[in-house]
């Protein structure tokens, strides 16, 4: 254990590659993340008990979403709930590199809880469309495979993203290349933390299902340009 402020000087020199991170992720999660994982550390912590904590906030959201009556106050809820589980899931990482206690077994739960987190959450909101059809606007049973095409094309996109990241051999050691502004920009519609930002929308009904198949036709958008991309950079790797 030791002080918040030495944790926090500390982590500014362990911090992961900006690469291929959103804005929201580079300028909001990781910052906060970054003082979840000192305050964590000053009270003793391990990493695999803050990404309990984690889970903990973000299935309660899960639950809300499935479980409760859709309503504006609802939906603010649901939102902490799953911004503070992104953030936690964020400080997890931060607080082993700190600690220098990172293992495979902590890496494998911290997996294990986001693929669980987003394949629970899509189906929550089907839950939801089911239980209130009429709240959102669901006319007809066909919506009720958007939060399924929603979520296959979020677990194809998580699946996939780890595995090339396991495939791909690690870059030669030097000067890292700066990250591109414009693909953070682009990368946004994708991220986790700007889809937490819909479900304000709960209580807007018909509000809510129209942005949510929206940011679902978008990641099935780049979940396309995604297995692309993954593909031709795999072809040129031997094993």
């Amino acid at each position: 254990m030791g002080s918040v402020g030495t944790a926090l000087l500390e982590l500014r020199t362990a911090q992961k590659s900006a690469k291929g991170v959103s804005l929201y992720s580079r300028y909001v999660n990781r910052p906060v993340g970054r003082y979840l994982a000192a305050g964590s550390h000053a009270v003793g912590l391990t990493p695999n008990q803050v990404t309990l904590v984690s889970a903990v906030f973000s299935f309660a959201a899960v639950a809300g979403v499935a479980l409760g009556e859709p309503s504006w106050w609802q939906g603010v809820a649901v939102w902490a709930g799953l911004a503070a589980g992104f953030a936690f899931d964020s400080a997890d990482g931060q607080l082993a590199r700190l600690r220098g206690s990172g293992s495979a077994a902590g890496e494998w739960l911290d997996h294990v809880v986001d693929c669980a987190k987003i394949t629970a959450l899509h189906a929550a909101v089907l839950i939801a469309f089911y239980r209130h059809p009429g709240h959102f606007g669901v006319t007809d049973d066909a919506w009720l495979l958007v939060p399924l095409g929603f979520q296959f094309a979020a677990v194809v996109t998580f699946f996939g993203g780890l595995l090339t990241e396991k495939l791909t051999p690690r870059p030669a050691p030097g000067a890292p290349s700066a990250p591109s502004r414009l693909r953070a920009v682009a990368l946004l519609p994708v991220d986790h933390g700007i889809f937490c930002l819909v479900f304000l929308l709960l209580g807007a009904g018909p509000g809510f299902r129209w942005a949510y198949t929206a940011l679902g036709a978008v990641s099935a958008l780049f979940l396309a340009a995604f297995l692309t991309k993954w593909f031709r950079e795999l072809s040129a790797v031997r094993r």
